[in-house]
């Protein structure tokens, strides 16, 4: 602390990330990281790029990428947006289009990054509880307010939310912006791009970490009513004009053209997903239905903090959250490789036979 800081510092509490460890030889699957690297076409793109016009700035707008996630998604280059990975493009949208008079809405077991983005910029809000089952109820948003926004499928529980109860959200609130984040939505859940055209109150928001195998090269974007881009818009050129570099953008158009390649990356991921939930059942966890690349997971004789540290002792990193206390007694998996999941099958299987 100190005399220095302006006011707002003093009051922040920063979200904090997934650990980064920089041991060799672990299982790591805490991040929520794709097993499978990029594919060839983006390593040839980012190859291409590096050359000598690294020392121009890059396109501001980011305007080929932009057309093509427009034209993968159907809609007008005017309906996207893009950033420095989808955390700046909710940031973003926190600042331009949830800070008004009434308190935004949003789950109690959510993205803890939401709270950090209403510290950061003064925004009003109220937590949601989740069901017993851990599921968004539409009904509990029916109720006057300055916006809602919730990731499908939500983090960190895995659950998503069908499109027609998004609709009926939708419906019932056409005063308020309603951002769907859809870090994960590639994983099993259906996406809610497609209702853009129909509610100009909709915006949806995606990366390039998690389903294109992109989290090192910082990319997200989001797809809304033009309007609403224009906002989002407004905000960046007032912060940053150029959050994208040349290699970020060369990579990320390439990622969005390889449909094949992303498609089985996704395929394989699913795969695995299944199995690793079977095994999980087979060995007596209670697994959350997953339509993401994690699963949140319990078992009835370990709390989730010691489970996550007996892994670790077994050099397989897992994520384990103190707070909110209903998701404390459990773990969440990221999806690995079939063989980084047999390992953790294995180590858990190891640690239920020991006395408890």
């Amino acid at each position: 602390m100190s005399r220095f800081w302006s006011q707002v510092v003093h009051g922040l509490s920063p979200y904090v990330p997934g650990e980064q460890p920089k041991l060799g030889n672990l299982v790591k699957l805490n991040t929520n990281e794709n097993p499978y690297g990029p594919g060839l076409r983006v390593l040839e793109a980012l190859r291409a790029e590096a050359a000598d016009s690294l020392r121009l700035y890059p396109d501001p707008n980011s305007e080929r990428l932009r057309q093509v996630i427009a034209e993968y998604h159907g809609v007008e280059r005017a309906n996207v947006f893009v950033g420095n990975g989808s955390d700046e493009v909710l940031a973003h949208a926190f600042h331009a289009l949830l800070k008004h008079d009434l308190p935004i809405l949003f789950p109690d077991i959510t993205y803890s990054f939401y709270p950090v983005y209403c510290g950061l910029y003064g925004i009003e809000y109220k937590e949601v509880a989740l069901t017993d089952g851990f599921e968004i109820r539409v009904d509990d948003y029916l109720r006057p307010n300055g916006g809602i926004v919730f990731p499908n499928p939500n983090a960190p529980t895995g659950r998503a939310l069908a499109l027609n109860e998004i609709e009926r959200l939708l419906l019932s609130n056409p005063d308020s912006v309603v951002v769907v984040d859809e870090a994960y939505v590639d994983f099993g859940a259906e996406s809610a791009v497609g209702l853009v055209k129909r509610y100009p109150q909709l915006l949806v928001t995606h990366t390039l970490s998690k389903s294109r195998s992109l989290a090192g090269l910082r990319v997200g974007y989001a797809v809304g009513n033009a309007e609403l881009i224009e906002a989002l818009d407004r905000v960046k050129d007032s912060f940053n004009s150029y959050p994208l570099g040349r290699l970020a953008q060369a990579g990320a158009t390439a990622a969005m053209q390889d449909r094949a390649y992303f498609e089985s990356s996704c395929r394989k991921v699913i795969s695995t997903r299944e199995k690793l939930v079977a095994d999980l059942q087979t060995l007596g966890f209670e697994v959350l239905p997953s339509a993401a690349n994690f699963v949140l997971t319990r078992h009835p004789q370990y709390d989730g903090k010691e489970l996550t540290a007996k892994l670790r002792e077994r050099s397989i990193i897992v994520r384990h959250f103190r707070k909110p206390e209903r998701i404390a007694p459990f773990m969440r998996i990221t999806i690995g490789t079939d063989v980084q999941c047999a390992a953790l099958v294995g180590a858990l299987a190891d640690i239920l036979r020991q006395p408890v």
